[in-house]
This record gives structure tokens, sequence and C-alpha cells, in this order.
């Protein structure tokens, strides 16, 4: 109770906290002060990709945080630019910034656009369009490029420039004018509900950019390094982003945002433009490497979405269940009642750790769960609903 109690006193109340207190995790699995074991299908919301403590990511952090912690970015550092390399390679892409969270990466992304935009047209051309319930951010500019409504009420005024279509090509057709200078979106909302976009409509996005000059963003922030079941989720509809954005899993429990673009906009940032005095950090990025060189591999992949598959398939039958959305291991639960919140209540009960979204049950598991851990979070998700 004293831990509850010294955080209600001391740190603001800007969470609506479950009443449990962690103190240890390994793997899948979260302990709290009694011993009570938990397993975690929310991953620090889809922070810790390889799950509590791995071994390897541990061993990698521990060893740079005793040999260099951080140096500022007025200094050149290993595993900051073994990094950069690995994630430019990876995704056809030339350059990347990084920040310390997905808020961070949002905001280079939208400085980039806009810089790019003014320096090819004209200072007024810089109107980013934005979807229907997405998320990209709790800054004042991420969430004005947020489309939900809930997100605005406190805030105002917010940063000008964004305007909100719903995610039909006709309506992102109609909000493009001459001051109109990129499109961004999620290939899977998260936040939104794990609203899935179609192919077709992501591709129309993309082709309503080309023929605008447009640049076109995507926030990876929760879709990307393995989530899906693919490195970027935009792998999965065959298009090339001119910026994303990075974060979460990344640092695979470490903070990191990174954001990254392609050869034809490398040099829109110069000295000064921007920075982040601990973007880039070695420990974090000595982190992240560990989690890039487990991810990027293409059985390690394939294993993300047999997974995926199978956990969304069992869901699907449990009682209480309407329908279930999902890609890889990012999964959408529908219930049959409006009663997602307290299903999550639910669950905590039963040992079980699950996100919401909207109205909808979320999970975002490690990545290296097993068919074995999965059966067992199912069978208390069942008791639970």
């Amino acid at each position: 109770m004293q831990i509850k109690d010294t955080t209600h006193q001391y740190i603001m109340d800007t969470y609506a906290r479950f009443p449990l207190t962690l103190v240890q995790g390994k793997g899948v699995y979260a302990y709290d002060e009694e011993g009570n074991d938990y397993i975690d299908l929310g991953a620090g919301i889809g922070v810790n990709s390889l799950g509590f403590c791995n071994e390897g990511w541990t061993a990698a952090v521990a060893k740079q945080a005793a040999t260099l912690q951080h140096v500022s970015n007025l200094y050149y550092t290993a595993p900051a630019a073994e990094l950069a390399e690995r994630l430019c390679a990876s995704g056809h892409f030339a350059k990347v910034f990084f920040g310390n969270s997905g808020a961070e990466a949002n905001e280079c992304a939208i400085k980039i656009a806009r810089k790019h935009s003014c320096d090819h047209y004209n200072p007024e051309r810089t109107e980013i369009i934005t979807l229907q319930d997405s998320f990209h951010g709790r800054t004042v500019t991420t969430l004005a490029a947020t489309g939900q409504e809930s997100f605005h009420k406190h805030f105002f005024p917010f940063t000008e420039g964004f305007v909100f279509a719903a995610p039909e090509i006709d309506a992102v057709k109609k909000a493009i004018h001459e001051n109109t200078c990129a499109i961004m979106l999620e290939c899977i909302q998260g936040e939104g509900g794990v609203n899935i976009l179609s192919e077709a409509f992501v591709q129309g996005v993309a082709a309503l950019c080309k023929e605008h000059d447009l640049l076109l963003l995507v926030d990876e922030v929760q879709t990307g390094i393995g989530r899906t079941g693919a490195l970027f989720a935009f792998e999965h509809y065959g298009i090339q982003p001119d910026v994303i954005s990075l974060a979460k899993g990344l640092g695979g429990g470490l903070p990191i945002g990174a954001c990254l673009c392609t050869e034809e906009l490398k040099d829109v940032m110069g000295a000064g433009t921007h920075g982040s005095t601990y973007g880039g950090n070695p420990v974090v990025c000595a982190g992240a490497n560990y989690v890039m060189e487990q991810v990027k591999q293409p059985a390690f992949l394939a294993e993300v979405t047999e997974k995926g598959d199978y956990l969304a398939e069992k869901a699907a039958a449990l009682p209480g269940v309407q329908s279930v959305r999902h890609k890889g291991l990012m999964i959408g639960i529908v219930l049959e009642k409006d009663n997602a919140k307290e299903v999550a209540k639910q669950c905590l009960q039963h040992g079980l750790l699950v996100l919401t979204a909207k109205n909808d049950i979320r999970l975002l598991p490690p990545l290296t769960i097993t068919k074995e851990e999965i059966d067992q979070a199912l069978t208390r998700l069942a008791k639970a609903l």
C-alpha cells in the first residue's frame, strides 16, 4: 500500500492505474509484491517486444551502461551509428533522427513535411491530412494531428494546419487542396480500436500523394518492429512511405523514438533545425540494436504471424466475444457487451494483464510469447469473460 500511497501523493494522477504494484518480470510473466504471477498481454503498451528481462537484451544494455552511458549529440557513438544503419537498410530509407518517444518521432515527421514543402513550394503549403480515429501523440502538435475529439479537451489553442478525413479515399481526395503538403496515417489504428485499414485504401492514399506531390507519412509507433508479422506494417500494403515514425517496441523497454526518411528527403533537416538531448543515447541504442538483430529474422517474423493467427482464432471462439481483428500480434477483441473496461479489471483478478482501446480489448503481447503461454493466457481470459 505504501507504494500506491506515495505514487498518488507525489506523481500527477494522469493515469487511471489498475490496483497492482509490479516488482519483477521475466519473459511474459510479471510478479506483484506477494509473488503472484500475471501473464502480460500488453507488453507495456507494445514496448517489451522481447518480454521482460530478455537475457541478451539485458546483457547488451548492461554492457553499454558500464562503458559509456551518454555523451550528447555533439559527438559520435557506435551504438547510434549501428542502429541507424540497421534501420535504414531494413526499409529502403536513407537517414534517421533519434528522439525519445513516438510523439517526438511524429513531431520530426511533421517538421520534415512542412520544411520540404516550404523549400519547394511556399510557406503557406503546410497543411497535413490525418484520419479520423488516429492517434499520433500527446504533445500539443501531435494531439492536434490526432483525429479523436476526446483527446482535444482542455488544451486549446492547438497547432494549426491539420485536417481530419474519414478513412475513405473520396474523403481524403476531397480534403486535398493547394496548401496540402502531406498525408499522415497509421496502417492499423491502435488507440483508435485496432482498426485495420484496407489495402485498397492505403494504396489509394499513396497514389494520391504521388499525383499531388504530397509526402506520405506513416506512423509505425505501435505497428513497427515486427508487431504485425512484418518489420514494418506498411510492407503488408505494397507501398513505400516517404517518412515513417518508430518507437515503443524498438527500444525493448527503454525510451526511444526514430523518424526515418527516404533519399529525396535526407537533407531537409540540417544543423539547428531539430534536436533531442537524449536522442540516440548509447544505452538505449544498444538495447535497440539487440531487438533489431532478433526481430528482423524472417523465421522470427513468420512465427509472429503464426502465433497471432493462433491467438486470434482461439480468442474468437471464447464466450462473450463477438469478433477479433488482428494483424500478427496486434489484436483487437470486440465483445458482445460494451464492457471492455470491466473485463480488463476481471482479467487482473485472474492473473492476466490486457489493454483496452475504445470499446475493445486490445492485446499487444511480447513477440516472444509461446503457444503454451498463449493457451494459459486464453484460459485466464475465458475465466474473466
